[in-house]
C-alpha cells in the first residue's frame, strides 16, 4: 500500500505545472475545487428508486458543498447533460454556508447572508441550458479557502425535469417554493437527498501551477457508507491531506453509485463519461481510477440477473483503454485495487452480489493492477481495507455495516494510502 510521507511543499509546487494540453489556456488558471458527476435518471422498473422529485418548478433548490482548494475567484457550472428539454435557471447565488462539518446540525439551509453574491451568465442573471449542454457562470471575485463550505442556490421558474441528477449525494439539499436564492434560510423546505443540476465549482488556481485531481469511481468513491453531511468520503479526506500540507490542488469527485467500467447502469459506462468527468476538468493532471467492483458484482445479482459473468480479460482491456486515453492528455493514472465485498448487501433486495467465484475474479484483477506496470502508480485499497484473517471481507473496523462500503474510518484509511508525490511526479512543463 502507499504510505503517507512528508515532503517539501516548495518542491511539490515546483512540480505542479500546466499540462501541455492546457498551454494555450487563458490567464486565469482554473481548477476544479468541487465536482458532482451528473448521470441520467433510470427507468421506473429499476430495483432502486431515485428518491428524487420528478421535476422542480417555481422552486429554489439550495445545495451545500465543501471546496477542496481555495482561490480569489470562482465560477459555477450547471449541467443539463441528459435532459431532453431546456433547463431555465432564472437566478443563482453563492454564499458561505452557516456552521461547519462538526456542528450537531451540519445539514442546514442557513447561509451567511452577508456573503451571498449573485452569479451571472454572459452578464445576465439567468441562463437557459440546452439539452445535452452545461452552463458555466461568469468569473466571480469571491475569495474562498480550502475546505470551505458553500451553498449554491438556483431559482427554477419553469418545469425542470430531473433527468440529469446525482443520486445519493451524502449531503442534504433543500427545496423551497418561490425565488429564495438570497434568503438567509429556507424554513419549511423539503430535503433533497441527491444533486439537481449543480455540477462543479471551479476556483482560480496558482499561476502556472493549477492542477485538478479526478477520482473516477463508483459508490465507494461517492462516499456511500460515510456519515451524511460531514464530508467524510475518501476524496474529502484526500483534499484535507493536501490542504494540511499546503498543496493547492483541487480534487474532483467523479464517483457515481452503481457506476461500472464496461456497462451502463446507474450511470453511463466509464468510456462514455471519461471526457466530461475527467478530461474536460480544467487543468486535469492526475486520475485515481477505482472501477470494476460493480462489473464483477452486478452480473447474476438482482441488479443484472441475466448478465453473463465478468472476466478478467474484459476488465483489463477496459482499464488499458482508459489509461491510453488519459495518457494522451498527459494525466498521471493511479490504479486502485478493488476492496473485498464478501457478504455484500446481505439482507437487502439486492441478492447474489457476492460469491466465491466473484472474489476470485476480484483477486485476479487486483493482481494485474498491482503487478502489470500499466499504471503510473497503485493505491492498494484492498490491502488497506481487508480483514487479514478473512481477506475476502472488509475489516470490521472499516465496515459501514453492509459489507460493501467502508465507514468513515475506512475512507480515511483509503485517503491516507494515497502517495501524494505519485499524483504529481513528472507533471508536464509548459509556458
Amino acid at each position: 500500500m502507499f504510505l503517507s510521507r512528508p515532503f517539501a511543499t516548495a518542491a511539490m509546487l515546483a512540480a505542479l505545472a500546466i499540462p501541455l494540453h492546457h498551454a494555450a489556456a487563458a490567464e486565469t488558471q482554473w481548477q476544479t475545487s468541487w465536482y458532482s458527476a451528473a448521470h441520467p435518471a433510470w427507468n421506473a422498473d429499476f430495483i432502486l428508486p431515485t428518491n428524487m422529485p420528478a421535476k422542480l418548478q417555481q422552486q429554489t433548490v439550495r445545495e451545500v458543498l465543501r471546496l477542496s482548494s481555495g482561490g480569489a475567484q470562482l465560477r459555477v457550472t450547471f449541467s443539463n447533460r441528459y435532459g431532453s428539454t431546456p433547463l431555465v435557471i432564472g437566478a443563482a447565488q453563492v454564499a458561505r454556508t452557516a456552521g461547519s462539518d462538526s456542528d450537531a446540525q451540519a445539514a442546514t439551509s442557513a447561509i451567511d447572508a452577508a456573503s451571498s453574491r449573485a452569479l451571472r451568465f454572459g452578464g445576465q442573471p439567468g441562463v437557459t441550458v440546452a439539452p445535452g449542454a452545461v452552463a458555466t457562470s461568469d468569473p466571480l471575485p469571491y475569495p474562498v479557502q480550502a475546505l470551505q463550505r458553500l451553498s449554491v442556490s438556483a431559482w427554477l421558474p419553469q418545469a425542470a425535469p430531473l433527468s440529469t441528477f446525482h443520486w445519493g449525494a451524502q449531503q442534504t439539499g433543500f427545496i423551497a417554493a418561490g425565488n429564495l436564492v438570497a434568503a438567509a434560510a429556507l424554513p419549511g423546505s423539503l430535503p433533497l437527498q441527491g444533486r439537481a443540476f449543480l455540477n462543479s465549482v471551479q476556483v482560480d488556481g496558482p499561476a502556472h501551477a493549477a492542477f485538478t485531481i479526478v477520482t473516477l469511481g463508483d459508490s465507494i468513491t461517492d462516499g456511500n457508507g460515510s456519515t451524511p453531511d460531514r464530508n467524510r468520503r475518501w476524496p474529502d479526506y484526500l483534499a484535507a491531506r493536501l490542504a494540511q500540507q499546503g498543496i493547492p490542488a483541487g480534487v474532483a469527485n467523479a464517483g457515481i453509485s452503481g457506476a461500472r467500467l464496461l456497462s451502463d447502469g446507474m450511470g453511463v459506462k466509464a468510456a462514455d463519461r471519461l471526457q466530461h468527468d475527467v478530461l474536460d476538468q480544467p487543468h486535469a493532471g492526475a486520475l485515481v481510477l477505482m472501477l470494476g467492483t460493480n462489473d464483477i458484482g452486478w452480473p447474476g445479482s438482482a441488479l443484472a440477473p441475466k448478465e453473463a459473468p465478468m472476466t478478467a480479460e474484459r476488465l483489463i482491456a477496459g482499464y488499458r483503454a482508459l489509461i491510453e486515453r488519459a495518457r494522451q492528455r498527459q494525466l498521471r493514472v493511479i490504479g486502485a485495487t478493488l476492496p473485498p465485498f464478501a457478504g455484500a448487501l446481505s439482507g437487502t433486495p439486492i441478492t447474489d452480489y457476492d460469491s466465491p467465484a466473484k472474489d476470485a475474479l476480484r483477486r485476479q484483477v487486483n493482481g494485474w493492477i498491482r503487478n502489470s506496470g500499466a499504471f503510473d502508480a497503485v493505491a492498494d485499497f484492498d490491502a488497506v481495507l481487508r480483514d487479514p484473517a478473512h481477506p475476502e471481507r472488509l475489516l470490521p473496523a472499516y465496515d459501514s455495516g453492509d459489507h460493501l462500503h467502508p465507514n468513515d474510518a475506512g475512507f480515511q484509511a483509503m485517503a491516507n494510502a494515497i502517495d501524494l508525490p505519485a499524483l504529481f511526479k513528472n507533471a508536464a512543463l509548459a509556458r
